[in-house]
């Protein structure tokens, strides 16, 4: 028996490796439930050896009541035996008071081991979660989003299900199994080693299953991940999907990934069925093999029916493990893809992040200087090549070009979404890469063509630009986006609370939060990208004005495709393929682009200049 343990131990290990390797990753977090743990284990113990000693009571009337009555004809036992109705009256009360006892240390158990995991897999999420919003946007770019969010939720929450339903009973008969083969071998250790030979074909027999099953488990959690990142595209297109009449197409690329899933998801059940059948079936053999020798080791007078029907109770039990074994194989086996596909998640590097000699960055100027930059998604294949400018405090630049140009990937590096493979970006001549994010990313405040609002109330989405914005700071700046008239409008006005990414408001009204909550950050350094796309004239001239606003007395950047949209600026910078063509005045760099009509964008910065000399932007 001694070898039982380690057969059904090592077919575990074999059947779920991945455990080990989440194990090893989650153990700082489990060593903070400490106290729990200790709690669950000395209940463990207790349950243990409560389940040891249930038995005992079935032997005691065995041997010392039904014994000797058959022996002797149906009289009463002797004289020198106990009264029987005190023995059944004492064994009845210890079988009610074994089990309640162990009931109680088993619902413990499971009490303490569910509290203690369930708490470090929330811990584990928002590690996660807090993990994923580090990561690079290269990161993000390759990435699927239904699939991290598959990780996120589904396979944490499938480690959490498995750990009450799974892993906590198989602990808890491992340890009573080791226990139980201790009295067994000191009860009969003939018997013992006839009831250990079934194990060793357990173990082969596992082995061989639980490894497929760990494979197809693998697979199947892979193509749930495919399948959560074909619907959360096709739920995240919505739109374009109905105008398209993509509905019949999308349904079948999602009834490709949802049957692959059934097959693996089937072939998995297949596997742990076949397993348990055959432990069922080893099971079978075992016990009757030491049934029908310890039946004839009764009848020699080598062992008392009393210690048979101990034994018989014990291998019963002892046998548990294995059952539990090929039961819970297949949800282990999950169990231990999704801690792969956890700790995976969990081990990638942020491409961005502080150096250790990183330091607070101080209160920018608005002095910035890109020397000698060459930034590269992709190896070889440089987007910026060896570009040089600089752009003094408070001045207005705007950087033109061609779609692929590098405009924003340029911007990406004054907010160290990017580090530059060659040069450096500097402001106030620091290093970005000296500073730490967190003080360097407050300091750049950027408004998006597309301006993307999250589902909570008007009032949180504007003071995401600065947490520690109050309610007055948060109205000044959506005065200043010409956003306040709306949204006093609304239902519920700055408690509003807006559809998904802003879906129940227009175009020009999400621009206009998007500048507020610009506004309320109070950068000294500016982002425009391309926050006039897609607006009507109305709408136009609102945002416009809001950021002229906005972008007073700060270094502003302003991407634009349309050069009208730059004539205003101090400086204009034209890329292409990532080089600095052209820069200097309006007048010169954007008469080069446009000599059909070169007086376009004199007129619109005079357009600029009687705004602003009328005080109105």
């Amino acid at each position: 028996m001694a070898n039982a343990a380690s057969a059904s131990a090592a077919t575990l290990r074999q059947a779920l490796p991945g455990l080990r390797r989440t194990y090893g990753r989650f153990r700082p977090h489990l060593r903070r439930q400490r106290a729990v743990l200790a709690g669950g284990s000395v209940a463990l113990a207790f349950e243990v050896l409560l389940r040891l000693a249930e038995p005992w009571p079935l032997k005691f009337i065995i041997d010392a009541i039904v014994t000797p009555v058959g022996a002797a004809g149906g009289r009463p036992p002797p004289a020198t035996v106990a009264d029987p109705t005190t023995v059944l009256a004492v064994a009845a009360v210890a079988v009610v008071v074994f089990t309640g006892l162990r009931a109680l240390a088993s619902y413990l158990t499971t009490v303490a081991f569910a509290l203690a995991g369930n708490r470090v897999l929330t811990e584990v999420r928002a590690e996660v979660y807090a993990h994923l919003q580090r990561l690079s946007l290269a990161f993000h770019h390759r990435a699927r989003t239904g699939d991290l969010l598959t990780r996120m939720t589904g396979d944490i929450g499938r480690l959490q299900e498995v750990t009450v339903t799974a892993a906590l009973p198989l602990v808890g008969n491992l340890v009573t199994l080791i226990g139980m083969a201790v009295v067994m071998a000191l009860v009969d250790w003939q018997l013992a080693l006839v009831a250990s030979a079934a194990f060793p074909l357990f173990a082969v027999c596992g082995t061989r299953l639980t490894r497929r099953i760990t494979s197809v488990s693998r697979t199947q959690r892979r193509q749930e991940g495919e399948l959560a990142s074909v619907a959360s595209e096709a739920l995240g297109a919505m739109t374009v999907v109905q105008a398209y009449s993509l509905e019949g197409t999308l349904e079948e690329r999602f009834a490709v990934n949802n049957n692959r899933s059934l097959r693996d998801g089937v072939k998995a059940k297949r596997l742990s069925a076949a397993l348990e059948r055959s432990t069922d079936l080893l099971v079978a053999l075992a016990t009757g093999a030491v049934l029908y020798l310890g039946a004839r080791r009764v009848l020699a007078g080598a062992l008392s029916p009393g210690d048979l029907v101990l034994f018989v109770t014990y291998l019963k039990q002892a046998f548990r493990p294995l059952r539990d074994v090929a039961k819970y194989t297949g949800r282990l086996a999950k169990a231990s893809a999704s801690g792969e596909r956890i700790v995976d998640l969990l081990d990638t590097v942020p491409e961005i992040r502080d150096r250790s000699w990183a330091r607070p960055a101080p209160a920018f100027l608005g002095d910035v200087r890109f020397d000698g930059v060459t930034f590269a998604h992709e190896p070889g294949r440089p987007v910026l090549h060896q570009l040089d400018l600089h752009v003094r405090p408070g001045q207005r630049v705007g950087v033109v070009g061609d779609s692929g140009a590098g405009k924003s990937t340029l911007m990406g590096l004054l907010l160290r979404l990017h580090d530059p493979t060659e040069g450096r970006v500097l402001v106030d001549g620091h290093d970005l890469r000296d500073l730490r994010l967190a003080t360097v990313r407050p300091q750049v405040a950027i408004v998006l063509q597309e301006s993307v609002l999250f589902a909570t109330s008007v009032r949180d989405n504007i003071a995401y630009g600065n947490p520690a914005a109050g309610d007055e700071e948060i109205e000044a700046a959506a005065r200043l986006a010409n956003a306040h008239d709306f949204v006093t409008q609304l239902p519920e006005g700055y408690d509003t609370v807006l559809g998904e990414r802003g879906a129940t408001l227009s175009g020009g009204q999400r621009q206009r939060l998007a500048i507020a909550r610009a506004a309320v950050r109070q950068a000294p350094i500016v982002v425009l990208d391309e926050p006039m796309a897609g607006l009507d004239r109305t709408n136009e001239v609102e945002v416009a004005d809001a950021l002229r606003r906005l972008t007073r007395g700060r270094t502003t950047f302003v991407i634009a495709h349309d050069e009208a949209a730059v004539a205003d600026a101090d400086l204009v910078v034209h890329l292409r393929a990532g080089r600095v063509v052209a820069q200097g005045r309006p007048a010169d760099v954007l008469a080069a682009l446009v000599p059909a009509a070169p007086e376009a964008p004199l007129l619109l910065a005079a357009s600029w200049d009687r705004r602003a000399r009328a005080g109105t932007g």
